[in-house]
């Protein structure tokens, strides 16, 4: 899989498509395989924090999440016409799963997660949604109490094809660094504000303001208080890095993803 490192972070070159299809390849192979969403900020977060960067040193692929990083990935030379939005690739990837597929939830709330099973369902009868977890992650992405081990034993007994998760940044990548090595099989999807966004319990930007990388702005009116500090601080540290690491050669350069084919 080709990918291009850009501010230090290797952002997979694909599409909807392409990694629906490369999902699917790695289920059937019975590897587990991480996968994070990035944005910007994640992005930024990995250039930044030394701590950031070694709790997303377990993943194998990072798929370009935001409009911004995009259109760094075409200066660079790459021919993609859109991200891999993470609340979209969820809805078409489950919409279209195969029948057989087994999928587990983790993260969110227990309504949110009942609203997902119902909402993914009734699109797509054949879904088997063989667990879920719906309670507190820790900051080191540890469990609260008897959960902790509970979980992991029953995701590795269960076994399932796709194993999606819903903490948050930075909860969800500590959850990922942490119990990435004792999961036998599954393709971990960490997709955050996916969860909120498909139960219907947040809005999600609209369509224009999605192609116009302005995603961020709605959300920011959405969740102001919550939301403030990380967007301005990190998106002024991504401007701030991209022009840094321009002038010296280094914002972007070929790279590969290590997942297995």
């Amino acid at each position: 899989m080709t990918a291009l490192k850009l501010l230090g972070t290797p952002l997979l070159l694909t599409d909807y498509r392409g990694l629906d299809e490369l999902c699917r390849q790695w289920a059937r192979a019975g590897a587990c395989v991480a996968l994070d969403f990035a944005n910007t900020q994640i992005v930024t977060m990995r250039r930044h924090e030394p701590w950031f960067r070694d709790l997303t040193s377990a993943y194998d692929c990072f798929p370009p999440d935001g409009m911004p990083l995009i259109w760094c990935l075409r200066l660079a030379g790459a021919r993609l016409r859109d991200r891999v939005y993470g609340p979209t690739f969820m809805r078409q990837f489950l919409t279209s799963a195969p029948a057989a597929s087994t999928h587990y939830l983790l993260g969110g709330s227990e309504a949110c997660g009942a609203q997902l099973r119902a909402v993914f369902t009734k699109l797509n009868p054949g879904l088997r949604f063989v667990g879920a977890f719906h309670g507190k992650c820790l900051p080191d992405g540890r469990m609260d109490g008897a959960a902790n081990e509970a979980v992991i034993e029953e995701i590795n007994r269960l076994s399932p094809d796709f194993i999606w998760v819903g903490f948050g940044t930075p909860k969800q990548q500590a959850w990922v660094k942490r119990y990435k090595p004792r999961l036998r099989r599954g393709v971990v999807l960490t997709v955050g504000f996916a969860f909120d966004v498909n139960a219907g319990m947040k809005p999600d930007a609209p369509a224009w303001m999605q192609r116009l990388g302005l995603t961020w702005v709605y959300r920011l009116a959405s969740e102001p208080r919550r939301l403030a500090s990380r967007y301005v601080r990190y998106n002024t540290l991504f401007l701030f890095y991209l022009l840094w690491d321009g002038l010296r050669g280094r914002a972007w350069t070929k790279g590969t993803a290590s997942a297995p084919r």
